[in-house]
């Protein structure tokens, strides 16, 4: 791996690359547990903004986020190609299931360390922290979303104490 890139601890590997609006994301392919059809959340009342409620996923609860509005991008309708990312983000204690609502997904595809920059310190929409890495395309750049970081550990305790092991009402 390279140094900046080591730095900002992006890995090469598998990932997971997804649309919001004109940008394109990625994240490692081994956090993705699973990508559905978007179905709407049951709403949970009083959650953080992002946080749009439970997902039925195989009879547990899955707290479900937009993304697009926890990055501070305007929130838009459902379409065809929107997506529910199901997520296994290791924390220190336990391993926390968590559903992001992407525009679309495009594919998994390999990054080697050559490929992977260090995030800019300036010129992103996002601060720098939530990025691990980006990688340069003829399209534009995909960004690499360290997902850990861009939750903080209120907004995670919040995420985890909204799941339900039991199938939840629609």
């Amino acid at each position: 791996m390279s140094g900046a890139a080591e730095g900002q601890g992006a890995a090469e590997g598998q990932y997971v690359a997804f649309g919001l609006g004109d940008e394109v994301f990625a994240a490692p392919v081994g956090l993705v547990r699973e990508i559905l059809t978007y179905q709407a959340p049951s709403r949970i009342p009083n959650g953080p903004d992002y946080l749009l409620g439970l997902t039925d996923v195989r009879g547990r609860g899955v707290p479900t986020a937009d993304l697009r509005i926890r990055l501070g991008m305007a929130p838009v309708e459902p379409t065809l190609n929107t997506r529910i990312l199901v997520l296994d983000l290791p924390l220190e204690d336990r391993v926390l299931s968590l559903g992001l609502v992407a525009d679309r997904v495009f594919e998994v595809t390999a990054f080697t360390a050559d490929q992977i920059e260090s995030s800019p310190d300036i010129g992103v929409k996002w601060r720098s922290d939530y990025i691990s890495g980006v990688v340069r395309r003829d399209e534009g750049f995909v960004v690499l979303i360290d997902l850990v970081r861009l939750l903080s550990t209120t907004q995670i305790a919040a995420l985890d104490s909204v799941s339900c092991d039991e199938p939840c009402a629609a």
